[in-house]
């Protein structure tokens, strides 16, 4: 499998973020990519830099008001009196319909959804390229590969159009997805991290061009709480080209492969042409916020399953905490996919 991954990811190096009232620190760390990179190379991927494809297909989903917030928000920042050393939101406004505010402080709470998307100097460099990798990915497919692997990271499935959210800053599924749409494909998103993809079903909320599924933990009690009822099927044009599938805490394999054979069977019926896959590992039965309870093998299974479809298929790296089974996790699901 051919897989772009780009070292400058690295760079974006959060400290903090706040759970249950208290600060603590980030798992959203750097490490995550050679842990990540080196469970790749293990089933066999072949990992090249990406190619620099400009604002255009970042600009085709998130707003210009949104990009330059993420551009200049840590110089402004910096100058305020007494600033911490990460753009840390501390108030938010009532609806986002609000008025726009000028100031640092108030435009972070407009655009930082909760606490554990902290921004520092280094952050715009590594978003920016974990979206060129996911783009470069994306013109693997485009250029006729069956399967990619986009060594995405920080993740993006919680970013809205205009909005950061759960470690997540550009929304790399929906770039890739729309890219690969933009020259006429029938694309289908198929999120299978342990968490709601909120921001990915935000942004194609209105659309039937793009269709969104979401396997997750069940949302009632699990970030991100707001977002990811069966109930939600999108709205005017979208409506019925969103599916949820909820599932109850402590899902097993069994269980889960069932439900993922409903999301499959939804794909097909789309006649979806290409599949972007918003590829979480945190579904793992030793995962620290024990939502699902996949096994190793289970994500084998899983990325068997997925291959069934027979369709060029795109996988973007979404989350999965720092363990010592995360490589492990992600080589078995590449060999389950690649050995159907």
């Amino acid at each position: 499998m051919k897989a772009i991954v780009d070292p400058r990811q690295a760079k974006h190096n959060p400290q903090h973020f706040m759970a249950t009232g208290k600060v603590l620190p980030n798992p959203e760390q750097p490490r995550r990519i050679e842990v990540l990179q080196s469970g790749a190379i293990a089933a066999g991927a072949s990992f090249t830099s990406p190619e620099d494809y400009g604002m255009g297909p970042i600009a085709a989903i998130h707003s210009p008001q949104y990009l330059t917030f993420l551009q200049t928000i840590y110089s402004r920042w910096s100058r305020l009196e007494n600033s911490g050393p990460e753009v840390i939101p501390n108030i938010h406004p009532k609806a986002r319909s609000d008025n726009y505010p000028k100031s640092a402080v108030g435009q972070a709470g407009y655009h930082q959804a909760d606490t554990a998307c902290p921004i520092n100097g280094d952050t715009w460099g590594s978003v920016y390229w974990s979206a060129q990798t996911a783009i470069s990915a994306a013109e693997l497919i485009k250029k006729g590969n069956d399967c990619a692997y986009a060594l995405s990271r920080p993740p993006g499935h919680h970013a809205f159009s205009d909005l950061a959210g759960g470690f997540c800053f550009l929304n790399n599924s929906a770039i890739a997805a729309q890219h690969l749409s933009s020259y006429g494909n029938r694309v289908a998103i198929l999120d299978v991290d342990v968490h709601h993809g909120n921001g990915t079903q935000g942004i194609f909320y209105e659309t039937n061009e793009i269709f969104t599924i979401s396997l997750h933990a069940d949302t009632k009690r699990f970030y991100p709480f707001f977002w990811g009822q069966a109930h939600e099927r999108g709205k005017d044009a979208g409506n019925g080209y969103n599916l949820n599938i909820p599932l109850t805490r402590g899902t097993g394999n069994e269980e889960y492969l069932d439900a993922l054979q409903t999301a499959l069977t939804a794909v097909s019926i789309f006649g979806a042409d290409v599949v972007v896959v918003a590829l979480g590992l945190d579904a793992y039965e030793k995962d620290p916020l024990k939502g699902l309870a996949i096994t190793t093998d289970g994500f084998a299974q899983i990325g068997a399953a997925i291959a069934s479809l027979r369709c060029p298929t795109l996988f973007i790296q979404e989350g999965g905490y720092l363990s010592d089974e995360l490589g492990h996790n992600l080589t078995s699901f590449m060999n389950g996919f690649g050995g159907i």
